[in-house]
């Protein structure tokens, strides 16, 4: 038997061992990427809450402009009841108050028979 395999124990042939620096991957850098798709989401749900906030104030004020308008049609039959109503009003105080004065003057109405028409024609 030879004496490298007699029952003397053998050391293995040494490892050279590598530099540090070069046994690890070059690390990838996730803070950076990952704070990247973060402000990119905050950014995207940011707008999203802003567009939805501007459509909810447009359909706010597009009620309110339909409210207006039918406020503002019902202010213009009110203005044409009022008119009306005024005009009736005139009517009724006007007869009685001329009548009333008329009296007061010594008038009285004339009688049917008694009233005659002057005829304007030109000859």
């Amino acid at each position: 038997m030879p004496a490298s395999l007699s029952g003397a124990a053998v050391a293995a042939p040494r490892r050279e061992r590598e530099p540090a620096a070069a046994a690890r991957p070059v690390p990838r850098p996730r803070r950076a990427s990952q704070r990247r798709l973060r402000s990119g989401i905050v950014w995207i749900v940011a707008l999203a809450v802003l567009l939805v906030g501007v459509v909810a104030v447009n359909v706010a004020v597009l009620r309110l402009n339909m409210r207006l308008d039918d406020l503002d049609r019902h202010r213009t039959d009110l203005q044409a009841q009022n008119a009306a109503l005024q005009s009736q009003l005139s009517s009724a105080q006007a007869s009685p108050r001329i009548q009333a004065r008329a009296v007061r003057m010594g008038l009285v109405p004339a009688a049917p028979q008694d009233t005659s028409y002057v005829q304007l024609t030109r000859h």
